[in-house]
């Protein structure tokens, strides 16, 4: 970590433990809950893929409404 750089994280985990952040800061040591963090991250980046997931099925809705409309335009119109 550098140390000119606070990440959004790290006031997360000052405002939850202040010890816990200085020892990671200044000392390097590592957290004990390794395996819940990973959890935790697969968790959000699961989430994260779910969500950009929904955008474009948004974007397909989108399109495809368009092209309804547009096809009873035309044959209401052109027809």
């Amino acid at each position: 970590m550098s140390d000119q750089w606070i990440r959004a994280s790290e006031i997360g985990d000052y405002l939850y433990c202040r010890r816990s952040w200085w020892l990671k800061r200044s000392r390097g040591i590592a957290s004990q809950n390794v395996r819940e963090l990973a959890r935790g991250s697969q968790h959000h980046q699961q989430h994260g893929q779910l969500v950009q997931q929904s955008v474009w099925l948004r974007r397909a809705a989108y399109a495809l409404i368009f092209v309804v409309v547009a096809l009873v335009t035309y044959s209401l119109v052109g027809g």
